[in-house]
This record gives C-alpha cells, sequence and structure tokens, in this order.
C-alpha cells in the first residue's frame, strides 16, 4: 500500500438532519453501480444528515453499512473501488422535533407519515433507475404508493446526474 493525498469537498447543507434521499454512484472494477437510499428511520424517530449515512454505509457494522455489504455480495470490497460519489437531495422534510412532554411514542405518530411519503419516494427512485438501465445494488421494498407530484420533482433533482431517469415514467 502506497500513502496518498485525498480531498473530500462537502456541501455543508449536508450535515443538515432531516428526510433526504440519496444515491451512491460508485466505480467499481465492474463498472459503474448505484445504490438507493434516504434518511429517516424505520425504528427510531430520527432523521440524520447524510453525511452521517455516508460514514456509516461504508463502515463496519452490519446493521449500519449496506453499500458495503451489497458490494460484498457483487465480489468487490469497497476499499477497491474507483470513487464514490453520494447524490443527496433534500431535506424534504425535516426531522421530527421532540417538545416537552413528547414521548418516543408521540415522536413516532408524527415521524412515521413523513418516512412513508420518503421510503415511497426512494422505492420508485430504485425501480426507475433500473428501469433506465443503470446497475442499481439494492431492491428497496417499501407498500406505501408515492405521490405523483411530488415524484416528478425528485425524478427532476436525479435527472440532472442520470439523463435516461428523464425518460422512465413514475
Amino acid at each position: 500500500m502506497t500513502a496518498g493525498t485525498h480531498i473530500l469537498t462537502l456541501p455543508a447543507a449536508m450535515l443538515r438532519r432531516g428526510f433526504w434521499l440519496y444515491v451512491w454512484r460508485v466505480e467499481t472494477t465492474k463498472g459503474e453501480m448505484l445504490y438507493v437510499g434516504r434518511t429517516g428511520d424505520n425504528s427510531s424517530p430520527h432523521a440524520t444528515a447524510p453525511f452521517t449515512r455516508m460514514g456509516q454505509h461504508l463502515g463496519y457494522a452490519p446493521n449500519q453499512n449496506a453499500l458495503r455489504r451489497h458490494l460484498k455480495a457483487e465480489g468487490i470490497e469497497a476499499e477497491e473501488c474507483g470513487t464514490f460519489h453520494l447524490i443527496s437531495h433534500g431535506p424534504l422534510f425535516e426531522e421530527v422535533r421532540r417538545k416537552d412532554g413528547d414521548d418516543r411514542a408521540a415522536l413516532m405518530e408524527l415521524h412515521i407519515p413523513v418516512r412513508n411519503i420518503v421510503g415511497a419516494f426512494e422505492k420508485v427512485l430504485a425501480e426507475e433507475l433500473k428501469s433506465a438501465g443503470y446497475r442499481v445494488l439494492n431492491i428497496v421494498k417499501w407498500k406505501h404508493p408515492h405521490d405523483i407530484e411530488g415524484w416528478n420533482a425528485v425524478r427532476e433533482a436525479f435527472s440532472l446526474h442520470f439523463p435516461r431517469l428523464t425518460s422512465s415514467c413514475g
């Protein structure tokens, strides 16, 4: 291994907590691969920043490193990849804020409807990228329908980075 100097440029907005959608674009020896995700937990009333998820995806905690696991399933070690690009869009919604007297159940009651909206966008984004011919590593399982107007705004934002997405229909 040879030492090197590398630069990561991070827009400060990616530190903002809330409900975001993101796509990892990974340059691998087997070609470009994508991973679609969102912030906004299923099991807690929190919605973290894309920057936080970035480190978790490439870390070693088994319940957080989905991108690393998907690459490994393709026979690729993350450290052997060329470049990782994280394209984030949001926050679509603010994180649910705790108020005096709120317990976890009250916070989850506010969190779940928003999480379901963003989860539906995550699913259709993954499906539409795949339909447009991009290689998407993950399958997003989500039962809630997506809002067409909201989806059109999401598609427009991501089509700047994934031009074939504009010809797909959701």
